[in-house]
C-alpha cells in the first residue's frame, strides 16, 4: 500500500513575505479556490491579527475542501498561553487547524528572544496545548531547525518533543534560512525519525538560498517525512520557498516516489498545473518564467535540429514526461540552429502541412537564417514564425493593409510643477478598397507610463472594421526590447506577448534601427496571428 503524503500550501502566508507581493483578501480567496481544486491538503491563509488583509481574508474565507490554517507564534515569556492577546487572535480566526512557529535554535532562543532555553521550550508546550485544548488541529513550525540541530542537537530535539508531547499534529522541520544541503537534510530527518518523532507527523519546510529546496524536500519525503510545506511558483522571502508547481508533479509522475506516495492531486487536477501557476503570475502581473520545470513555455521546447528530428519519431528520447499530464505544450521553435525536422514540426503545429519535398521548405529556413542574422529571434516569437512561413506558403491571408502611420511624442512641464508626457498615433489602414484612419493618445497623467507603443496599439486596434470584434479581447501583456548591435548601427529587437480572451498567449517580434517601427512590426504580426486563429484564412485576400 502506498503512504499517504499531506501537501501544505503557504503561498498565502510565506509567500506574500515575497518583496513586491501583497494580495488583496479577493486575491487570496481566488487563489485558495484554485489550491483547492488543485489537491493541496492544507491552505495557510495568513496571520490573523497581524494586518488587516489577513484578518479581512480569514472573515470570509472560501469554503474548500483543503484544511484552512491559521498561522501565528508560539505565547510570549511571562504571560499564558489562555492570557496572551497574538495567540488569542490566531484561535479568533475559527480555521480547523493552527500553525505556531517556535525557535528551535539555542542561538536565536537567547539572542533573538533574549530569554532560558527551558522557558522557551515551556512556551512551546503550553501555546501547543492550548491550541489542542480548544479543539484544532495543531502544527509546529520548528524554525532554524537545521540549523539549531547542528548547534545543539538535543535542545532541538527537545523542542520537537515538548510540541509533539503536547499534541501537535504535525512537528515541521524548518530550513529557515535556506542554506542546508539535500544530504544533511535526509540525515538530520532520519535521526529525528529515530529520535522518536514518527515520520508520519513529520513535515518538511525549506527556502531556495542555495536553490536546493525542492531537493531538500524530497530528501526529506525519501527519509521518512510525511508532509511538503512548499509555495506556488516558489514563491517566498528572499529567495523563495520549495515550489510546490515542481514538486507536485515530481511526487505524483518520478517513480520511485510515485508507487510508494500517494497525495490527493488527481491527474485531471494534475492537467490544471500550468493554469494554476499562470493564474498567480497574472495576478501578480509578472511573466511567466519560461523555463520553469514542467509548466514554463520552454520546458517542452526543442530547438536543436537533431533534438527535433528524435522528437518527431518518438516524444520520450528529449521529454522525461507527456507535456499534457500538466497541461503543457510540445514547442518547436525555429532559429538558426534549425533544421528540417524543426520547420515540419513547427508547420505541423501551426496547422500548415507541406509535402517533405516542397522546395519552398528551404526558402523558409534560408529566410528565417537571414533573418535572425540581422537580429531577428524566431525561437521566442511562434507567432511571428507563422506569419513568416504562411507568407511564403501563399497562405497569409490579407485582412487589411497599413497605407502609413505617424507617431508623436512630447514632455510638457504643468503650472504645478508636474511633467505631463504625451504620445499620439495616427494609424491609416485599407481594409477591402476602405481606407480607415484611427488616432488615439497615450499619457502618463495618471501616473501610469504609458508611451508611443502604447498609442500606436491603441490606434491600431481601434478600428479595423469588419475585423473589429476579434481584437476586442486582446491584450499586450509583455514588451522586452534588445539593442543587437551597439554605436550607429544599432538594431533594436522588440518582442511582444499578447493574450486574448480565450487564454490564448502568442509571441511575435520586430526588428529595425527605430524602437517604434520594430514594435509596429511585432504588433502586425501579433493582429494578423489572431485574426486567422478566429476567423480563418478564406475571409481575407490570400497572398
Amino acid at each position: 500500500m502506498r503512504e499517504r503524503l499531506y501537501l501544505f500550501d503557504t503561498t498565502l502566508r510565506d509567500g506574500q513575505q515575497t518583496q513586491g507581493v501583497q494580495f488583496s483578501a479577493a486575491e487570496k480567496a481566488q487563489i485558495a479556490r484554485a489550491l483547492d481544486a488543485l489537491g493541496v491538503d492544507y491552505i495557510e491563509g495568513g496571520w490573523p491579527g497581524a494586518n488587516p488583509t489577513d484578518s479581512d481574508f480569514f472573515r470570509d474565507a472560501p469554503a474548500t475542501r483543503a484544511i484552512m490554517t491559521a498561522f501565528g507564534m508560539t505565547k510570549r515569556v511571562g504571560r499564558s498561553a489562555a492570557n496572551d492577546d497574538v495567540l488569542a487572535a490566531v484561535l479568533d480566526a475559527g480555521t480547523p487547524a493552527v500553525c505556531l512557529v517556535g525557535k528551535t535554535h539555542d542561538f536565536h532562543v537567547i539572542t533573538a528572544l533574549g530569554v532560558t532555553l527551558e522557558e522557551n521550550r515551556e512556551a512551546i508546550a503550553a501555546s501547543v496545548a492550548h491550541v489542542v485544548a480548544k479543539g484544532r488541529e495543531a502544527l509546529f513550525d520548528a524554525e532554524h531547525f537545521f540549523d539549531g540541530y547542528r548547534a545543539n542537537p538535543e535542545y532541538a530535539l527537545g523542542c520537537l518533543r515538548a510540541a509533539y508531547d503536547a499534541g501537535a499534529r504535525w512537528i515541521v522541520l524548518c530550513d529557515t534560512n535556506g542554506g542546508t544541503l539535500p544530504s544533511e537534510v535526509s540525515r538530520i530527518t532520519a535521526e529525528v525519525i529515530a529520535a522518536g518523532i514518527p515520520g508520519a507527523s513529520l513535515g518538511i519546510h525549506c527556502h531556495d538560498d542555495t536553490g536546493n529546496a525542492v531537493a531538500n524536500s524530497l530528501a526529506a519525503v525519501e527519509a521518512g517525512a510525511r508532509q511538503i510545506q512548499g509555495t506556488l511558483n516558489g514563491l517566498g522571502e528572499r529567495c523563495g520557498n520549495a515550489n510546490l508547481v515542481t514538486l507536485i508533479p515530481t511526487l505524483t509522475l518520478k517513480e520511485p516516489l510515485a508507487s510508494r506516495l500517494e497525495t490527493g492531486v488527481t491527474p485531471i487536477a494534475l492537467a490544471g498545473l500550468v493554469k494554476t501557476s499562470r493564474m498567480l503570475d497574472d495576478i501578480l502581473n509578472r511573466v511567466p518564467q519560461r523555463a520553469s520545470p514542467y509548466v514554463g513555455a520552454s520546458a517542452f521546447a526543442h530547438k536543436a535540429g537533431l533534438h527535433a528530428s528524435a522528437i518527431l519519431k518518438d516524444p520520450a528520447t528529449y521529454e522525461h514526461i507527456d507535456p499534457a499530464l500538466v497541461g503543457n505544450e510540445r514547442q518547436i521553435p525555429m532559429s538558426n540552429q534549425a533544421g528540417q525536422s524543426n520547420l515540419r514540426a513547427r508547420l505541423a503545429a501551426a496547422g500548415l502541412n507541406v509535402d517533405p519535398k516542397d522546395p519552398r521548405l528551404a526558402l523558409i529556413l534560408d529566410e528565417i537564417k537571414r533573418r535572425e542574422d540581422q537580429g531577428y529571434a524566431y525561437d521566442g516569437a511562434q507567432a511571428s514564425f507563422e506569419m513568416l512561413a504562411r507568407g511564403a506558403l501563399g497562405l497569409a491571408p490579407r485582412f487589411f493593409e497599413v497605407e502609413r502611420y505617424r507617431v508623436t511624442a512630447e514632455r510638457r512641464q504643468l503650472p504645478d510643477g508636474r511633467r505631463l508626457s504625451l504620445s499620439e498615433a495616427v494609424v491609416v489602414v485599407d481594409i477591402g478598397g476602405q481606407r480607415m484612419l484611427s488616432v488615439s493618445e497615450s499619457r502618463d497623467g495618471n501616473g501610469e507610463d504609458r508611451g508611443p507603443v502604447n498609442a500606436l496599439w491603441k490606434a491600431l486596434a481601434k478600428d479595423l472594421g469588419p475585423w473589429q470584434g476579434c481584437v476586442d479581447d486582446m491584450r499586450l501583456v509583455d514588451f522586452k526590447v534588445r539593442i543587437t548591435q551597439g554605436g550607429t548601427e544599432a538594431v533594436t529587437r522588440v518582442i511582444i506577448d499578447s493574450e486574448d480572451g480565450q487564454g490564448r498567449r502568442w509571441s511575435t517580434v520586430g526588428v529595425s534601427a527605430n524602437i517604434v517601427d520594430a514594435s509596429f512590426e511585432a504588433l502586425l504580426d501579433a493582429v494578423r496571428w489572431k485574426l486567422i486563429r478566429d476567423i480563418g484564412l478564406n475571409a481575407g485576400k490570400a497572398a
